[in-house]
């Protein structure tokens, strides 16, 4: 289904770009939240709550937002651990970010993380992604990624 409304090519080109945005702001915006909340308890109680009132924001979104979709069959039984890393995530970046690595060194670190395991994942195919060649660009991004934490961490 194409749209003809002229504000959706615009969209297309440029939407899941300022959504991908979107979604780092709010992850730096969860991990803060949930720093705070691990500073009055502990990581484990803040990730609990978070995920607690995440499956509540979860199910109000689902609930107006539900769609019938074509039936594809079930997903692979891998695809129902992303709770996982979700949760470790919430808990050591409470842990980090109330240590000298502050906000911004503890997104900057998890940003490296999320990139190298994107390189691995498009070049090898993890997890049913495409497989795509790595090319210079990547190979040129890690470090320069790597080299903007050592000074956002360490200082110019």
């Amino acid at each position: 289904m194409h749209s003809r409304h002229p504000a959706a090519q615009p969209f297309k080109r440029h939407g899941p770009g300022a959504l991908a945005l979107l979604a780092g702001a709010l992850l730096a915006l969860m991990i803060h939240c949930n720093s705070r909340l691990a500073a009055y308890g502990n990581p484990l109680t803040a990730s609990w709550l978070a995920h607690a009132i995440g499956m509540l924001a979860a199910l109000l979104l689902w609930l107006a937002l539900r769609q019938t979709g074509p039936d594809s069959g079930r997903p692979p039984r891998w695809a129902y651990l992303g709770g996982l890393p979700g949760a470790l995530t919430v808990a050591l970046a409470a842990i980090t970010v109330n240590s000298p690595l502050a906000l911004s060194g503890t997104l900057a670190l998890g940003m490296t993380g999320q990139v190298l395991f994107g390189l691995l994942s498009d070049r090898f195919g993890l997890f049913g992604m495409p497989r795509r060649p790595l090319c210079l660009n990547d190979v040129l991004a890690l470090p320069l990624v790597l080299s903007g934490c050592a000074i956002l961490i360490f200082g110019a």
